[in-house]
Parts: structure tokens; C-alpha cells; sequence
């Protein structure tokens, strides 16, 4: 082949594309797309018919929420760490295996040091948060507290309260055989003879009226008993002045001075106005200042003066045998003075806070005590024992009194409620919420207790039967609150003193 020779290489045509519209161009992509995606599928759907491609169906994997539990697992711990930072713990290793232990954790672990321990309670408190052992100190300390509430302490006693219990004993056994025998006797009556009666005195009762009113001091009233004979009426004052009062004109018979603070109360002797004589100790008073004072009918100066209370004295009040005077302190104890011997026989604690008022059984054989600490005791004078303990209220009891039958207490608290509990059953049988403020005192019929009779802060006193504890009367008249109140022996009349400066003398029609 010469080089003149032109040589002719193959060459490929020319292809000229036209490209029509936009959309034309989308919808060919388009196509072009499910052709290769139907062959893709049906390439994947006979590799599984075949057994070579295995797909488990529901499993899928999210990586975002993947991610984001990762990082909220990285903040919370974060966050732990700051607050184990932040966490103080005791440098003392002692406390801190006390910690653990009571956090339920192994006080040491094997090769742990005790700054490896400090560093595995902080760790644990930054989990489960130091208000947990905080909590559960609180309730370790809140048993320890109802531990120490529930425990009766007992302090040895002179050879005087050996002879004052044996005395008490023979005193107690003879009226309570007679009790008895005279529960046997009414329990031998007709039920339409009682009903009968019953009914009478609750025509009686709901008859009361507001027999007399008398302003018995330029300062509030704080106590007021009738005389063993219904006779006499004895008032306290905050002024420190104690009065007598003739019953039923509402006259002043006398004022006992010798007070310099505000007086709790005053309470006559079982026997005066009876059988002991007018010069004889026939009341007894108590202040806020300690003092306790006993008088006699004929002087306006006290007889004799009670020393050793060093703290205020709210209540007193005489054994059914007169010889023995009970006195609550506001140091939390009570104590028994013997008046003949003219010393004290017993100092008794129990209450985790002030005791408030006394009462004593009709034989003389138990006493009731209640206090600021919301729960009364029964304690039995013969041996020193407790013998119940009155828990249920929820606030602090202002008042507490014996039933005649003998086996009935009534309490009234600073949560609006009468409580009455059963000796015998040793629990509360009734909850009277019957007032709209503290109940501040309450007293049983003197004959039979049939009725009860509670006074409160709300200004008024109730009347509730018994048993049954219906309410038969409400008694309103004073303005200002209801101090103490009395049943008279007789059985005649009511009497309330108050706030207001006055006492009020109720009866029937």
C-alpha cells in the first residue's frame, strides 16, 4: 500500500437525541426505575423461594432512636456523677458502715479500703438519692419516739408508799364489792322500769334551761365544782383568787386569796360540807407557779401550803378516801401526796410531755392521768402498774374523769372529740365528735352516769346519754369559751364557767 493511498477508517455514525419536554425526560427516568426494580425484585424473590437469601420478618433497627438512648444513658450518668460530687459523707469510717448497713449494703467489701467505701456510699447515695437515708433515719427516729412513749418508768418508792398501796387496797375492795353488787341489783330491775326511767330523766335533761348567770371575776374561769352536799359552788380565776358561791342564788360566800398566779383549779374534799368539819382542810387549789394550797370554810387565808412542784401544776384532785391528794405537773410526771403524813408518797412518770389532769375511780383503787402528748393512762394504785394506755386521740388531752360504774373513762382532746373507753376492754368503745373546737371538760353523772357532759372552746356544753351517747341538749349561752364544767351531786344542776368572766348554773323547767 502506497502512501498516496487514502486510507478510510471506520467511524461511527452520529446520533443526534432529541430531548423533548421536562416532563417527558421525568417520566422515562421513572420507567426506566420500575423496570429495574421489578427485576431487582424478582431476582430477590427467587433467591428466597431457593433457600440462598434469608429475610426475618418485623426485625428492623433504628439507628436515631438507637443513638438517642445512647446519649440519654451518657447524660444520665453525667448527672450522676454530679450529684455523687456534690454528695458529703462522713470521714468517719464507723458511720459510714453504719450508713451502708442500714441502706441494706455490705458494710466491706474484699481489698476495700476505707476510702474505697466512702467512694461506693457515694456512689450508691448518687443512685438512689440521699432523701432515702434521710427518710429512713426520720422513721428510725419516729419508732424510737413511740418506743419511748410506750414505756412506763418506775422509780423505787419510801417505805410511806408501801403502807399508802396497802392502805389504798383495804379502802378499795370493800367499795368495790359493794359496786358490784349494786350493778347486780340494777341488773335484776325490768327492762320497761328502766327504759321508763331512762326516758324521764331524758325529758329532764332535754328541759334545761339557764337557771342563773353571775359574773364571778374581772378575769377568765378557769374551774368550777359544786360541794359534796350541792350547797356550795367553788370557782377559780386567772386572777389567782378562788371563790364560793351559794347554790342556787348564785351568792358569794367567800373569796379565798393567797394566790399570785393564774389558778388552775379548786376541789373540794369528798367529806366536806358532810362529815368533816368546816376548820378542817376541806379544799384544795392549784397555780401556775407550782403552788398548791389547801383551805379551809371558815378562813379566807389557806391552812397549809404544798412545796416541790417546780414547774406549773394544771390539775388536782382528792382520792375518793380524802386522804390522799393527786397533783399533775407540767414537768411530765404526777404525784400522790399523803395529807396525813403531809409528805409525798409517789412521783410517777409515763408522759412524754406535760400531764394535764387526774382523775380517780370511784373504789379508789385506779387513777387516770392525760396529758399534752395526745394519750391517757390508767394506773393501778395498789401496785404502781399501768394498766392501760389510752392511745387514738390525735392532738393534746385537756380532760379525763372516771364514770361511777367504775370501768368507763372519758377523754376530751384538742382534736374536737370525746373519746369513752372500756377498763374492762381495755379499748375506746365510743368517739363522740360532737364539737367544733378543743374539748376542754367533761363529767359524768355523780350518781349513776347515766349522762355524760362535755364542754368546748366552741362556746357551748353537751349533754350525750349513756349508754347510747345521744345527744340530748346542747347548752349555749356563754360568749366566750368554755372552761371546766361540774354535774352537782344531787344531780340538779349543771354548771359551766367560761372565758367570758361568768359561770352559769343549768336546770330544768
Amino acid at each position: 500500500m502506497s502512501d498516496d493511498e487514502d486510507v478510510q477508517l471506520p467511524s461511527k455514525k452520529a446520533k443526534i437525541v432529541h430531548f423533548g419536554s421536562l416532563e417527558e425526560v421525568e417520566r422515562q427516568r421513572l420507567a426506566k426505575q420500575e423496570g429495574q426494580g421489578s427485576l431487582g425484585s424478582d431476582a430477590v424473590q427467587a433467591g428466597i423461594l431457593s433457600g440462598n437469601i434469608n429475610i426475618s420478618e418485623g426485625e428492623t433497627f433504628d439507628l436515631e432512636e438507637h443513638q438517642s438512648e445512647r446519649q440519654k444513658e451518657v447524660l444520665e450518668e453525667f448527672e450522676r456523677r454530679k450529684r455523687a460530687r456534690q454528695i458529703h459523707v462522713s470521714t468517719d469510717d464507723s458511720e459510714v458502715k453504719a450508713q451502708l448497713r442500714q441502706l441494706g449494703e455490705p458494710i466491706c467489701l474484699f481489698g476495700e479500703g476505707p476510702a474505697d467505701r466512702r467512694e461506693r456510699l457515694r456512689q450508691i447515695l448518687a443512685k438512689i438519692g440521699e432523701d432515702k437515708l434521710k427518710k429512713d433515719s426520720a422513721e428510725e427516729k419516729k419508732e424510737e419516739k413511740k418506743e419511748y412513749n410506750d414505756t412506763t418508768w418506775y422509780h423505787e418508792g419510801p417505805q410511806s408508799l408501801k403502807e399508802a398501796r396497802m392502805f389504798i387496797a383495804g379502802y378499795s375492795i370493800p367499795r368495790a364489792k359493794k359496786r358490784l353488787e349494786k350493778a347486780r341489783e340494777a341488773k335484776e330491775i325490768p327492762a320497761a322500769q328502766k327504759n321508763a326511767r331512762m326516758q324521764e330523766l331524758h325529758r329532764q335533761l332535754r328541759a334545761l334551761t339557764n337557771y342563773g348567770s353571775q359574773i364571778g371575776d374581772s378575769r377568765p374561769i378557769s374551774f368550777c365544782q359544786f360541794s359534796p352536799n350541792s350547797k356550795l359552788l367553788a370557782t377559780s380565776s386567772w386572777s389567782g383568787l378562788c371563790k364560793l358561791w351559794s347554790v342556787p342564788d348564785c351568792k358569794l360566800v367567800r373569796t379565798l386569796r393567797g394566790h399570785n398566779q393564774n389558778v388552775g383549779c379548786v376541789v373540794f374534799h369528798p367529806q366536806a360540807t358532810l362529815t368533816l368539819e368546816d376548820s378542817a382542810c376541806c379544799m384544795a387549789s392549784c397555780s401556775a407557779d407550782g403552788v398548791v394550797k389547801l383551805w379551809s370554810l371558815e378562813s379566807d387565808e389557806p391552812v397549809a401550803n404544798i412545796e416541790g412542784h417546780e414547774a406549773r401544776v394544771a390539775r388536782v384532785a382528792y382520792h375518793p378516801s380524802g386522804r390522799f391528794l393527786g397533783t399533775t405537773c407540767y414537768d411530765k410526771s404526777w404525784r400522790l401526796w399523803d395529807l396525813e403524813a403531809q409528805e409525798e408518797v409517789l412521783h410517777q412518770e409515763g408522759h412524754s410531755k406535760e400531764v394535764y389532769d387526774i382523775s380517780f375511780q370511784c373504789d379508789g383503787s385506779l387513777c387516770a392521768t392525760c396529758g399534752l402528748d395526745a394519750f391517757g393512762r390508767v394506773w393501778d394504785l395498789r401496785t404502781g402498774r399501768c394498766v392501760m394506755f389510752l392511745e387514738g386521740h390525735l392532738k393534746e388531752l385537756f380532760a379525763i374523769t372516771f364514770s361511777p360504774d367504775g370501768y368507763h373513762v372519758a377523754t376530751g382532746s384538742a382534736d374536737n372529740t370525746a373519746k369513752v373507753w372500756d377498763v374492762r376492754q381495755r379499748k375506746c368503745v365510743y368517739t363522740i365528735p360532737g364539737h367544733t373546737n378543743l374539748v376542754s371538760g367533761l363529767k359524768y353523772q355523780g350518781s349513776e352516769g347515766q349522762y355524760l357532759v362535755t364542754a368546748s372552746f366552741d362556746c357551748t356544753a353537751k349533754v350525750w346519754a349513756h349508754p347510747g351517747w345521744s345527744p340530748l341538749k346542747t347548752l349555749a349561752g356563754h360568749e366566750g369559751k368554755l372552761m371546766a364544767v361540774d354535774v352537782s351531786p344531787d344531780s340538779k344542776f349543771i354548771a359551766t364557767s367560761s372565758y367570758d368572766r361568768t359561770y352559769k348554773l343549768w336546770a330544768a323547767e
